[in-house]
């Protein structure tokens, strides 16, 4: 029994692979793609739902207050943004089957992705310095949600792209973490919109 590779429309030959019932220690083509659209499917439900309640709770004005943005936080964005191209330098890279460029390139996109973080904590910090709480009214209590939900979805790529630069991957896991970062780089865009335009 055997399983057409997503190759085979790419080539002019047709590639096959052994499929997963032969050896149950490799997973068949395609699952990594569909676990991933399954996730990311369900994280953007999740911020949906949490964009539909930010803009009902701004239609009703006891106690909504906008806060004025940090300065860090177009620093977040560019820096998101840079290390979606990085990544994606290092994905074709690795196509090509220049491993170690790749493996430099991922590295640098996970120092850019620390940095991320960096900034959004910065960003925390002013907000409290400036006596805006978790709890203080509803806008800076959705802004702490959505930056820190995004974060720790952020954290989870870091991990992801940590276990591909250490391990030995297939170039379809090197795609699907790529597909996620690219994921939350477009997330935090809308979300940060959203936050701007409250």
């Amino acid at each position: 029994m055997a399983l057409l590779s997503d190759r085979a429309g790419k080539t002019s030959r047709v590639v096959v692979l052994p499929a997963s019932l032969e050896d149950p220690s490799k997973s068949p083509p395609g699952m990594y793609r569909l676990g991933l659209l399954i996730a990311c499917g369900s994280i953007l439900a999740f911020f949906v739902a949490l964009v539909v309640a930010f803009y009902w709770r701004a239609s009703t004005p006891p106690f909504w207050s906008p806060v004025t943005l940090p300065r860090t936080l177009w620093l977040s964005t560019a820096i998101i943004l840079v290390s979606s191209v990085t990544f994606e330098a290092a994905r074709r890279t690795y196509r090509r089957g220049l491993h170690r460029i790749a493996a430099r390139l991922l590295v640098v996109t996970a120092c850019l992705g620390a940095a991320f973080l960096a900034s959004q904590l910065s960003a925390w910090l002013n907000l409290v310095h400036r006596g805006y709480y978790l709890a203080q009214n509803p806008y800076s209590s959705f802004f702490y949600m959505f930056t820190g939900l995004h974060a720790a979805h952020l954290i989870g790529g870091l991990i992801a792209l940590f276990i591909v630069v250490l391990g030995r991957t297939r170039r379809e896991t090197v795609d699907a973490v790529a597909f996620y970062w690219h994921f939350l780089g477009a997330l935090w865009i809308a979300l940060f919109v959203i936050l701007l335009t409250a």
